[in-house]
């Protein structure tokens, strides 16, 4: 959402601090929903039990959006939790295993968490495949980092590396042992100080 804003009002923006860089095109969301079943299989198994057999084959994310808006409150918990141990699994590499996230514990965080990501998956954010990274050359003159984590399964590396080809003020920072989130803060941190006028 932050490319998608900046590259469509660039004159608001003066500076661009990204970590764990996705861009919710089609192929990204079928290897997160899909593909990354080859390096999951039993968790993916799971995941993909969660939605009707009928759908099974489809599109996972717009399976779960139609569960997460089901009338039935257990349907629509039972989906938040699967989503949700879902995404703990695939941000789990630079953790050292699968570590329930404590934000989910919460109920209502994990309901909106889940019905949020899923509704903009479904629908690609309603953007053109590739617009993001198409792009990207609105975002001359605006200095920017993308901070990713080489064991970022979910959002790999080479989504911040393509973006960053189109924009010329972007700095790549590619974290050895970080992956989707994790071991990324500091040097977040540190960019927005450095923008800031802080550092």
């Amino acid at each position: 959402l932050a490319l998608a804003y900046a590259e469509r009002f660039p004159e608001r923006v003066t500076e661009l601090v990204l970590f764990a860089v996705t861009n919710t095109s089609r192929r990204e969301v079928d290897w997160i929903t899909r593909q990354m079943g080859r390096l999951f299989p039993e968790e993916w198994e799971r995941f993909r039990a969660g939605v009707p057999e009928a759908e099974r084959d489809g599109d996972l994310a717009a399976a779960y959006a139609r569960l997460l808006a089901a009338p039935d409150p257990a349907v629509r918990e039972r989906a938040a939790l699967d989503w949700c141990e879902w995404e703990d699994v695939h941000v789990s590499l630079a953790t050292g295993g699968v570590k329930p996230s404590l934000r989910y514990k919460d109920p209502a965080f994990r309901m909106t968490f889940a019905r949020l990501v899923t509704h903009y998956w479904s629908h690609a954010e309603w953007l053109e495949e590739g617009e993001l990274v198409r792009n990207a050359h609105r975002l001359a003159g605006i200095p920017g980092l993308m901070v990713d984590g080489r064991l970022d399964v979910s959002g790999p590396p080479d989504i911040a590396w393509h973006v960053s080809r189109g924009w010329p003020d972007a700095e790549r920072l590619l974290i050895a042992d970080a992956g989707h989130g994790h071991g990324v803060e500091g040097y977040v941190v540190a960019a927005t100080d450095r923008f800031a006028g802080i550092a």
